[in-house]
């Protein structure tokens, strides 16, 4: 190991530091096909978000618009929904759902 070896390289300016990494992270991203192909909801799950075809990514954005609007996070624990009838049907009959398993249990719904 040599002096130099730690020496940083560059002028070391942190701004010159971050837009580095920020090029780096959104240099190689691109979104995943998978998630932007226009999906089929059930008949269930259009009553929540619509009939026509839309991405997966729409889909969870619709859902939770749709509990937000009827207040339906657990006031004490975020990640809890608390499922009225419409959403029960989507969940297969929980009445609890946390978020995580919300978004499986939607996607059994899309084709």
């Amino acid at each position: 190991m040599h002096e130099t070896d730690n020496v940083p390289t560059g002028t070391g300016d942190n701004n010159e530091m971050a837009a580095k990494k920020a090029a780096k992270k959104t240099a190689g991203r691109k979104p995943n096909a998978a998630f932007m192909k226009p999906m089929t909801p059930s008949a269930t799950l259009a009553e929540i978000v619509g009939a026509k075809p839309i991405p997966r990514t729409e889909v969870t954005s619709k859902v939770w618009a749709y509990i937000k609007k009827n207040g339906l996070q657990d006031a004490k624990n975020k990640r809890q929904i608390n499922a009225d009838a419409k959403l029960q049907a989507v969940f297969g009959g929980k009445k609890t759902v946390d978020m995580f398993e919300m978004t499986k249990l939607v996607s059994k719904h899309l084709s």
